[in-house]
């Protein structure tokens, strides 16, 4: 079994991985020193223990302890007895992300220039239509629907905790009407998080906090279709929830292809589109990973389109055979819009996401965010905020990622046992599995088929735009709400079913 990806605070550095043996302590050092140069790791982040760091990056704990020094040496990083080793205050600082400031307007030019425009929107059908409830039964023998967590994991004590702290370091003022871009402190813990893990290049000032990823999506879609868009990109199969709320805001959504390498660029360009929305670290729903050499075709394609990426990042942090790659944000901050939430991390009830923006779109959006409610509620940030700050947040992943990892496993072990002919489709991720089926199964009939025996199994044919087909017929099958045993008992009984009985 591949090895599991887990550490009580995680630092995305794929270089360190890929370099030769004998030169990762060096490469290890640079990387370091680049995120902390580029502003991914601000001042005062808290880095990983070298005891965590080395079992990630697959490192003698020697080797991080010795870049570690050299970086302290250098004044990039401080070490003090109990609270660890963290980017100093007066580290130096460059590049355009760092040093910039969030614009207090459009820039001319801009794909999203002009005024955000128009009526405050509809959020409530905004808010409703990304979710997949399972269609109304009186109870599902199996529930195999995608997108939920493992809600009973939920860390009820950490986050009472949490509230509690957050609650106390909150001063009288701040409980009157928030700041509509969000809690200052989230937005600082976020940058932090963001930059150590996903590789996001951000300042407080480009983050703005919504409820949930899909607030920041109608956001987004409100300042396109203010500034001209009628047309957006979507990948092809997508989220059908994602195209109602395109539809919702005025836009057209246009399917562009994905395949092995993710989204066929190529064919992009030929829709005519300036703005796309991609998953890029895991695509949903058939999960493959937006190949390399295709995500600087899309950043070029932005470049010379003047076009918008929205990167939805909606479950990168699930990743449990090997690190994930950055986001593609990194690579160009001023051209992607990236969405991020809680939803698949802790739970949907809380409604706390955020999306990062490029300085030019920031100032609009925050305006819209204050015409729409206000900002969000000023009490759930500051408790997620602590649980960032005190590694909360990261242990709780650590937990999830082994409990997804055996259940993952044990739903393919099943599969591979009892219906040999279906393949899973995509990378060890996320919260759920496409299995592509024989060709010339009709994945709807069976889909409706498992339902009417107590079911819930999506068809791929469920996310593909009418009339265009899926690429394949599929099931896509969410693991994580049912123990190994429960999944092992759900794919002998569909396999049954498969088969007539």
């Amino acid at each position: 079994m591949a090895r599991e990806w887990s550490t009580l605070r995680e630092l995305l550095l794929p270089a360190v991985a890929g370099a030769s043996r004998g030169r990762r302590g060096r490469v290890l050092e640079a990387e370091l020193r680049a995120a902390i140069r580029a502003g991914r790791l601000p001042p005062a982040t808290r880095l990983p223990a070298t005891r965590d760091l080395a079992g990630q990056l697959g490192l003698a704990r020697g080797t991080v302890t010795a870049a570690y020094a050299q970086l302290i040496a250098e004044g990039y990083l401080v070490a003090r007895h109990g609270s660890g080793t963290r980017v100093a205050e007066a580290a130096t600082v460059g590049g355009p992300v760092a040093s910039g400031t969030v614009a207090s307007g459009p820039v001319a030019g801009d794909p999203a220039a002009g005024p955000a425009a128009g009526g405050v929107g509809v959020p409530g059908a905004a808010d409703a239509v990304l979710a997949t409830p399972a269609p109304a039964r009186p109870r599902w023998r199996f529930d195999l629907r995608t997108g939920l967590p493992a809600l009973g994991a939920f860390p009820r004590a950490d986050w009472v905790a949490a509230t509690r702290a957050g609650l106390a370091g909150l001063s009288s003022e701040a409980l009157g009407y928030p700041d509509p871009a969000g809690l200052p402190e989230l937005r600082r813990e976020l940058v932090g998080y963001l930059g150590r893990v996903r590789a996001v290049a951000a300042t407080p000032g480009r983050v703005v906090i919504t409820n949930g990823s899909t607030e920041g999506l109608a956001l987004v879609a409100r300042v396109l279709r203010a500034a001209g868009h009628r047309v957006v990109a979507v990948e092809h199969p997508s989220h059908p929830g994602q195209r109602e709320l395109l539809r919702v805001h005025g836009l057209t959504p246009v399917p562009v292809p994905v395949d092995e390498d993710g989204i066929d660029v190529t064919a992009l360009a030929a829709t005519g589109a300036r703005a796309v929305v991609v998953t890029s670290a895991h695509q949903f729903p058939l999960g493959v990973v937006l190949a390399p050499h295709r995500r600087h075709a899309l950043l070029a394609w932005a470049r010379n389109r003047d076009a918008v990426v929205v990167e939805d990042d909606y479950d990168a942090e699930h990743r449990y055979d090997r690190p994930a790659l950055g986001a593609v944000q990194a690579l160009a901050p001023e051209r992607v819009v990236y969405l991020g939430s809680v939803s698949k991390v802790l739970a949907p009830a809380l409604r706390i996401g955020w999306l990062v923006a490029p300085a030019r779109l920031a100032a609009d959006l925050v305006e819209l965010k204050r015409l729409n409610d206000l900002g969000c509620g000023t009490l759930p940030q500051a408790a997620f905020a602590h649980l960032l700050r005190a590694g909360g947040y990261d242990r709780h992943l650590r937990r999830t990622r082994a409990l997804y990892r055996r259940r993952r496993d044990a739903l393919v072990a099943a599969l591979a046992e009892h219906l040999p002919h279906w393949h899973p489709v995509g990378v060890a991720a996320g919260l759920h599995v496409v299995v592509r089926l024989p060709d010339g199964t009709d994945d709807t009939a069976l889909r409706e088929r498992l339902a009417r025996h107590g079911i819930h199994a999506p068809a791929l044919a469920d996310f593909a735009p009418a009339p265009v087909a899926a690429p394949f017929p599929g099931l896509v099958l969410g693991y994580t709400a049912l123990s190994p045993d429960r999944l092992r008992a759900a794919v002998a009984e569909i396999a049954r079913l498969a088969r007539g009985g």
